[in-house]
Formats: structure tokens, C-alpha cells, sequence
């Protein structure tokens, strides 16, 4: 296997789970449910921007795919289409020998932990390296800094580090595009922390057995917009019919937390964003213990407590509904649509005549 080390010390072959080659996508995300790849770590650590746990929780399980979740389609698109170009850019850039091996692998020792590694390094001492390809835009090619110094962005560095580990290999690139020329990209390194390593592969351990295998949801420790958003994808809509729910001790301290810090709020000069986010995390784990149900009771110190979370529905047409509207129906559209006028005022200058 190409995958080796010429150090003195001997790598650790990983096992091949599956030829990619002719996989079909719903085959590849079987397979993939086997165990943890490395795009899958940042939520299980809590420090994915875009996932919570719960929501990979339900991946693996095969209730509700991570992929068909993701709103932004083009950007993951865009992402698959210019893999090929931005890896020939690092290999230009390094002048290092790249290549692909079209396998799923795992590790030696612990076999839920997956790797479906995007290329893979030639180093001129002999060993052998990990390429992962990034794209992304202007405004976020900032999250490739922090204080001014270099950095990976933890949620793609927890994935490095994953493969890493179940490779056996010591280093991993990350080359990011944000641009449409070959100076407008970002080379990063990691080289192996064992340290960070064991802590990482205990909790993706915990997570696999004590929840996965369990069937036991993990609790939501995220950020409040990120649970709420989770629960609505996998609660679906509000039932006014359904049972009210009896918030338990540790939620009503919570509920107490959250209209103690709605005071504070109240109090403060101006908006504070630790105590937005502090009372959007409660009310996150609220909303999350209620599902479908509009309301939840409890009581405390002879007071009782009743939430609601009532529905709010508006008739709405998006922007492809309309558009499809003005291609199928081009009268109706016409007859219907409001057209509002705006001004835009320039200055041209041109030579004048002689």
C-alpha cells in the first residue's frame, strides 16, 4: 500500500473497509455509517458550525441524512467540482507528488473510526502525508487566521487530526481556495498531537457506543441557533394538540436562569451578546425538551411557570417558486407581481469633442 512511513518506526497499516470506485452516493453513505469519519468529528466535539451532535446521531442511525440537511447545495457543489483544481494548485504551489487511493479506510484498533481521505502526500524524505481540499469565499477565508497568526479552522483541524490517526501518518495539508486565481489560496499544516489525539478518540468512542449503538439521542450542549434549528429539522412542525409538557428540575432551573438574565438584559445599558447567547442556549434546551408541543408547565417556590411556543404562519413565495411561477404562467405572474421602481444616479465622463 502506497500509505508508509520509511522512519525507523514501523506505521500502523490501516484496514481498507471499502473499494470507493463505482460506489453509488446511497452506498458510500452505508458504508459510511459503519462508523465516524473525519468531516463527522467536529460535531460530536461540539465545535461544528453547521451540525450538532444530535443531528449525527440521527445520521447514523439512517433517520435523517447530514447531506440532504445542507442548505447551501452550490457552495457543497462547487466544493466537489473544484477538488481537482485546487489539489493540482497545492502541488504546484509545494512541488509535492499527490495521489489518490479510492478506498474507505479504518483504523487498525478501533473500527468505527472511518477515513475516506481526499489525497494523499508524497514528502521528499519518503513519508507520506494527508491532503485535504478546502473552498470557501472572501468573507470566511478569515477563519484561516486567529490573532493575527496562521491557523486551520478547529472544525476542519479535528478532522485532520481523525485521519491522521487512523492513517498512522504524522502530517496533513489543507489547501483552500477562496478566490478564482492560485494566489488567492491558503496552504496550512498540522503535524500529530498525541495528546489532543486520545482525548479525541476516547469521545468518539463514547459517542459510538453510548449513543449509536445504544440508540440513545446525546443531549444538545451547542450553540442556541444551532439546537433550535436542529430540533425544528427533526421534530417537524409545532402540534397544537399535543400533550404539555412537565419541565423537570434541572429544565425549570434552567427556565428560572433564562428570565433571570431576561432582567438583566432589561438593566443593561446597551445589548449584551454573552447574555443573548447565555439566554438563547436556555431557551435552545427548552425548545428542544417541548418537541412538537406548544406548551410546557412547571413550578417553582409555589409559582407556577407555563411556556409557550405557539406557531406563527405567514403565506409566503420564495424566490424559485416565482421564478417558476413567471416561467409556467408568464399572464398570472404579470397580473399579480408589484413592480417598485428605484433610481440610480451616476456620472459618465468622456472626452469632448475637438
Amino acid at each position: 500500500m502506497p500509505v508508509t512511513d520509511s522512519a525507523a518506526e514501523k506505521r500502523l497499516e490501516p484496514l481498507v473497509l471499502v473499494d470507493t470506485v463505482g460506489l453509488t452516493e446511497e452506498e458510500w453513505l452505508s458504508y459510511r455509517r459503519r462508523g465516524i469519519g473525519g468531516s463527522d468529528v467536529a460535531a460530536l466535539l461540539g465545535i461544528s458550525p453547521w451540525r450538532t451532535a444530535r443531528d449525527l446521531y440521527y445520521d447514523k442511525l439512517n433517520v435523517a441524512s447530514v447531506e440532504d440537511e445542507e442548505s447551501n447545495w452550490v457552495a457543497l457543489e462547487m466544493g466537489h467540482l473544484l477538488e481537482p483544481l485546487v489539489a493540482k494548485i497545492f502541488e504546484r504551489k509545494t512541488g509535492y507528488k499527490i495521489y489518490q487511493i479510492k478506498k474507505m479506510f479504518q483504523h487498525s484498533k478501533h473500527l468505527w473510526m472511518l477515513a475516506d481521505v481526499d489525497y494523499f502526500v508524497e514528502l521528499p524524505d519518503g513519508t507520506t502525508a494527508i491532503l485535504e481540499i478546502k473552498t470557501t469565499n472572501y468573507n470566511a477565508r478569515d477563519n484561516w487566521w486567529l490573532d493575527g497568526e496562521e491557523t486551520v479552522p478547529i472544525y476542519y483541524e479535528s478532522q485532520g487530526r481523525h485521519y491522521m490517526a487512523v492513517m498512522d501518518v504524522n502530517r496533513c495539508f489543507f489547501c483552500c481556495l477562496y478566490g478564482n486565481n492560485e494566489d488567492e489560496t491558503i496552504i496550512r499544516e498540522i503535524r500529530r498531537d498525541i495528546a489532543y489525539e486520545e482525548e479525541m478518540v476516547y469521545l468518539e468512542q463514547y459517542f459510538w457506543e453510548n449513543h449509536v449503538l445504544t440508540k440513545t439521542p446525546p443531549p444538545y450542549t451547542e450553540d442556541g441557533d444551532l439546537v433550535v434549528e436542529s430540533v425544528r429539522r427533526h421534530t417537524g412542525t409545532a402540534d397544537r394538540d399535543a400533550a404539555v409538557v412537565t419541565l423537570d428540575f434541572s429544565l425549570t432551573a434552567k427556565l428560572m436562569r433564562y428570565l433571570q438574565l431576561q432582567e438583566e438584559k432589561k438593566r443593561a445599558e446597551a445589548g449584551s451578546k454573552e447574555i443573548e447567547a447565555d439566554m438563547q442556549r436556555l431557551k435552545a434546551a427548552l425548545i428542544a425538551e417541548m418537541g412538537q408541543s406548544c406548551k410546557a408547565v412547571c413550578q417553582q417556590d409555589g409559582i407556577n411557570y407555563t411556556v409557550t411556543y405557539n406557531p406563527v404562519r405567514k403565506t409566503t413565495i420564495d424566490k424559485d417558486n416565482l421564478l417558476r411561477l413567471k416561467l409556467d404562467h408568464p399572464d398570472i405572474y404579470e397580473q399579480y407581481v408589484t413592480v417598485s421602481e428605484s433610481r440610480r444616479f451616476s456620472v459618465k465622463v468622456s472626452a469632448g469633442a475637438a
